[in-house]
Protein backbone atom coordinates (compact mmCIF):
# COMPACT_ATOMS: atom_id res chain seq x y z
CA UNK A 1 0.00 0.00 0.00
CA UNK A 2 2.99 2.18 1.01
CA UNK A 3 4.44 1.96 -2.38
CA UNK A 4 1.04 2.16 -4.47
CA UNK A 5 0.74 5.50 -2.19
CA UNK A 6 4.24 6.85 -3.27
CA UNK A 7 3.39 6.13 -7.15
CA UNK A 8 0.28 7.50 -7.21
CA UNK A 9 1.92 10.88 -5.49
CA UNK A 10 4.65 11.12 -8.74
CA UNK A 11 1.08 11.29 -11.34
CA UNK A 12 1.19 15.39 -10.27
CA UNK A 13 4.85 15.73 -11.46
CA UNK A 14 4.77 13.74 -14.59
CA UNK A 15 1.47 15.09 -15.52
CA UNK A 16 3.88 18.32 -15.19
CA UNK A 17 6.38 17.33 -17.33
CA UNK A 18 3.96 16.32 -20.09
CA UNK A 19 2.54 19.73 -19.71
CA UNK A 20 5.66 21.77 -19.87
CA UNK A 21 7.21 19.47 -22.70
CA UNK A 22 4.07 20.33 -25.02
CA UNK A 23 4.11 23.87 -24.29
CA UNK A 24 7.62 23.49 -26.42
CA UNK A 25 5.87 23.20 -29.42
CA UNK A 26 5.85 20.21 -32.18
CA UNK A 27 5.35 17.50 -30.60
CA UNK A 28 6.08 15.22 -33.41
CA UNK A 29 9.90 15.95 -32.82
CA UNK A 30 10.10 16.23 -29.09
CA UNK A 31 12.25 13.92 -27.22
CA UNK A 32 11.26 15.36 -23.90
CA UNK A 33 7.65 14.56 -24.32
CA UNK A 34 8.00 11.59 -25.97
CA UNK A 35 10.23 10.55 -22.52
CA UNK A 36 7.64 12.19 -20.38
CA UNK A 37 4.80 10.19 -21.73
CA UNK A 38 6.68 7.20 -21.64
CA UNK A 39 7.03 7.37 -18.05
CA UNK A 40 3.98 8.04 -17.60
CA UNK A 41 2.80 4.66 -19.66
CA UNK A 42 5.52 2.66 -16.92
CA UNK A 43 4.31 4.99 -14.05
CA UNK A 44 0.73 3.48 -15.10
CA UNK A 45 1.35 -0.01 -15.64
CA UNK A 46 3.06 -0.08 -12.00
CA UNK A 47 -0.10 1.04 -10.67
CA UNK A 48 -1.96 -0.84 -12.52
CA UNK A 49 0.34 -4.10 -11.07
CA UNK A 50 0.36 -3.22 -7.66
CA UNK A 51 -3.59 -2.60 -7.57
CA UNK A 52 -3.69 -6.25 -9.02
CA UNK A 53 -1.89 -7.59 -6.50
CA UNK A 54 -3.79 -5.89 -3.90
CA UNK A 55 -7.09 -7.18 -5.26
CA UNK A 56 -6.09 -11.12 -5.42
CA UNK A 57 -4.03 -10.97 -2.16
CA UNK A 58 -5.10 -13.30 0.70
CA UNK A 59 -4.36 -12.60 4.62
CA UNK A 60 -3.12 -15.91 5.89
CA UNK A 61 -3.07 -16.08 9.60
CA UNK A 62 0.26 -17.73 10.66
CA UNK A 63 -1.69 -19.07 13.81
CA UNK A 64 -3.40 -21.52 11.51
CA UNK A 65 -0.65 -22.90 9.36
CA UNK A 66 0.67 -26.51 10.97
CA UNK A 67 3.73 -28.12 10.37
CA UNK A 68 2.05 -32.39 9.92
CA UNK A 69 2.45 -31.41 6.38
CA UNK A 70 4.25 -29.65 3.82
CA UNK A 71 2.13 -26.48 2.37
CA UNK A 72 2.58 -23.07 2.07
CA UNK A 73 4.63 -20.62 3.99
CA UNK A 74 6.25 -23.61 5.85
CA UNK A 75 10.09 -23.74 6.08
CA UNK A 76 11.47 -27.02 4.71
CA UNK A 77 14.90 -28.62 5.53
CA UNK A 78 15.36 -31.67 2.87
CA UNK A 79 18.07 -33.99 2.37
CA UNK A 80 19.17 -35.18 -1.33
CA UNK A 81 19.45 -38.48 -0.97
CA UNK A 82 21.83 -39.53 -3.53
CA UNK A 83 24.08 -36.57 -2.69
CA UNK A 84 23.78 -36.16 1.52
CA UNK A 85 23.36 -32.00 1.11
CA UNK A 86 20.92 -30.63 3.30
CA UNK A 87 18.87 -27.21 2.31
CA UNK A 88 16.18 -25.37 3.93
CA UNK A 89 13.71 -23.45 2.14
CA UNK A 90 10.72 -21.68 2.42
CA UNK A 91 7.67 -22.16 0.27
CA UNK A 92 6.25 -18.77 -0.95
CA UNK A 93 3.76 -17.06 -3.82
CA UNK A 94 5.51 -16.76 -7.09
CA UNK A 95 6.00 -12.93 -6.26
CA UNK A 96 7.82 -13.41 -2.90
CA UNK A 97 10.43 -16.13 -4.24
CA UNK A 98 13.99 -15.28 -3.68
CA UNK A 99 16.53 -17.98 -4.09
CA UNK A 100 18.88 -16.30 -2.33
CA UNK A 101 16.41 -15.76 0.94
CA UNK A 102 15.66 -19.32 0.45
CA UNK A 103 12.38 -18.43 -0.55
CA UNK A 104 10.99 -20.53 -3.30
CA UNK A 105 7.86 -20.24 -5.49
CA UNK A 106 5.35 -22.75 -5.04
CA UNK A 107 4.49 -23.45 -8.53
CA UNK A 108 8.29 -24.85 -8.96
CA UNK A 109 9.57 -28.50 -9.07
CA UNK A 110 10.90 -28.86 -6.11
CA UNK A 111 7.95 -27.26 -3.54
CA UNK A 112 5.42 -29.37 -6.08
CA UNK A 113 6.97 -32.22 -5.21
CA UNK A 114 7.11 -31.54 -1.34
CA UNK A 115 3.93 -29.84 -0.86
CA UNK A 116 1.11 -32.31 0.93
CA UNK A 117 3.91 -34.52 2.22
CA UNK A 118 5.68 -35.38 6.31
CA UNK A 119 8.58 -35.28 7.76
CA UNK A 120 10.22 -38.36 6.90
CA UNK A 121 8.98 -39.08 3.57
CA UNK A 122 10.86 -39.52 0.56
CA UNK A 123 9.59 -37.74 -2.33
CA UNK A 124 10.99 -37.97 -6.01
CA UNK A 125 10.86 -34.89 -8.10
CA UNK A 126 10.95 -34.17 -11.86
CA UNK A 127 13.40 -31.16 -12.72
CA UNK A 128 15.32 -29.93 -15.31
CA UNK A 129 18.26 -32.02 -14.16
CA UNK A 130 16.35 -35.46 -14.27
CA UNK A 131 14.44 -37.28 -11.53
CA UNK A 132 15.83 -35.81 -7.62
CA UNK A 133 14.88 -37.54 -4.60
CA UNK A 134 14.74 -35.79 -1.09
CA UNK A 135 13.87 -36.69 2.33
CA UNK A 136 12.36 -34.15 4.11
CA UNK A 137 13.99 -33.70 7.60
CA UNK A 138 12.03 -30.79 9.04
CA UNK A 139 8.99 -28.41 8.50
CA UNK A 140 9.13 -25.43 10.61
CA UNK A 141 6.29 -22.16 10.87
Amino acid sequence: MKELAELEAQRPMIKQAIAEARDKGDLSENAEYDAAKEAQGMLEMKISKIKELIASARIIDDSKLNTEIVQLLNKVTIKNVKTGMTVTYTIVTENEANLREGKISSSTPIAQGLLGHKVGDVVKVTAPVGILEFEILKIEI
